[in-house]
């Protein structure tokens, strides 16, 4: 087939956890023998992106827009149109080159799109975080997780005390967005990367053909690397160091903060066995250096060096405070065989089919509970391959082509 992917996360200078989906699911494809084009912002070039942004097929600089703020955080608002303006623009984009290709499929944040592409086009999205309904896609605010659907309430997340005007606005532009997202889900195709995110859009937009959920897979091949070339497990012994990795960006949704803090409150004597390595940048990253000094912060890493570093650690820490829709590091960490620790959260529950032992996947209902796990834990052998892993274009990307195959229209299994 030919397959035009589309993202305005790619290139970029730090690759996020959707932006690598992209690239391997760009790599599984082509590897299964289909052409394969990349469609993304002319915002970075390509030598920026560095060595990770390796992709055989042609790229197309085409989108752009994606950061301008129409004065939103000046004028304490959600501004109507924005969004229309923004994924319109993107829409036309793929329309100039849609009749070159048998399929595009859509990755990035604006699901409104759909709205803007005719029905007769194959037209596929996956969506990767919870910006279906919230236009700050995370549905976390104040250090809270949000779960309100009123559009009235959505005004607070651009100012802290919203005026009747403030909120009128805000409420308009919410309801003409979730309108589009809702037009659009209707029209085409769409991916879910977790039944949670499903479940989120049902919420809010009401009960629709909403599409489909095929969770995140991992690149086999630099996985099988990472994981043939770790150090093999320690004997254990209760006076060992316990290596804790976590691959997170830093800032207050992802948990890191939280989670060192209650850490530090545990006696030294009972944590001084634990060598903390952490990769990731953020607007946390100097003041979390500056406060903890005992922890090795790592700065951003490659998706192929943090693979490498998960696989020479003990445990994988995923403390995100948010709603994960579908941690990549999560299903990295059970793939490479380590225990992994996480909040009961989100999509993370559903990851459990991925582990190929009960305990291999442990969550927790609180911070406090999830360092006391860890405290207590001692390291042994890695886990072995989990029956029904998501491994390449055998099987997520082969799910994704059936997929494609499909006549042009909504999903509803």
């Amino acid at each position: 087939m030919r397959i035009l992917m589309v993202s305005e996360d790619l290139p970029a200078i730090s690759m996020g956890g959707l932006a690598r989906h992209v690239l391997t699911l760009t790599r599984a494809l082509v590897e299964a023998g289909h052409q394969v084009d990349l469609m993304g912002n002319d915002d970075v070039s390509i030598s920026e992106a560095g060595e990770e942004f390796d992709i055989s097929g042609h790229f197309i600089p085409a989108l752009h827009g994606q950061f301008e703020g129409w004065k939103e955080l000046t004028l304490g608002c959600f501004v109507p149109f924005k969004r229309s303006v923004i994924a319109k623009r993107f829409a036309q984009a793929v329309l100039r080159r849609a009749s070159h290709y048998d399929v595009i499929h859509y990755h990035g944040h604006l699901p409104n799109i759909a709205y803007f592409i005719p029905p007769g086009i194959n037209f596929i999205q996956t969506r990767h975080d919870q910006g279906s309904d919230c236009l700050m896609h995370t549905r976390f605010t104040r250090g809270q997780i949000c779960r309100a659907t009123d559009p009235a309430v959505c005004a607070g997340c651009r100012t802290e005390q919203p005026n009747r005007l403030q909120r009128s606005l805000s409420s308009l532009a919410v309801r003409q967005f979730r309108a589009q997202v809702a037009a659009g889900f209707r029209r085409h195709k769409t991916v879910f990367v977790s039944d949670f995110l499903r479940r989120n859009v049902a919420r809010s937009l009401g009960p629709g053909p909403w599409g489909v959920t095929v969770h995140n897979f991992v690149d086999s091949n630099r996985l099988l690397a990472a994981r043939s070339g770790s150090r093999p497990a320690l004997t254990v012994r209760s006076e060992q160091r316990l290596h804790v990795f976590i691959a997170a960006k830093l800032y207050p949704a992802k948990g890191v903060a939280q989670w060192l803090d209650a850490l530090a409150a545990i006696p030294m004597k009972n944590r001084q066995r634990l060598q903390i390595d952490i990769a990731g940048d953020g607007p946390e990253l100097a003041d979390l250096r500056a406060r903890h000094k005992q922890v090795n912060f790592l700065g951003w890493q490659s998706g192929s060096d943090s693979l490498k570093l998960a696989a020479n650690a003990d445990v994988i820490v995923v403390p995100s405070v948010c709603e994960e829709a579908c941690a990549s590091t999560v299903i990295e960490g059970l793939l490479l065989g380590k225990t992994v620790f996480a909040l009961k959260l989100g999509g993370t529950p559903e990851l459990v089919i991925y582990a190929s032992a009960p305990q291999q996947l442990r969550l927790f209902n609180s911070m406090q509970a999830l360092v006391e796990g860890i405290l207590a834990f001692q390291p042994h052998a890695d886990y072995t391959f989990a029956p029904h892993a998501p491994m390449g274009s055998a099987d997520t990307a082969g799910r994704l082509l059936a997929l494609y195959r499909l006549a042009p229209g909504p999903m509803t299994s």
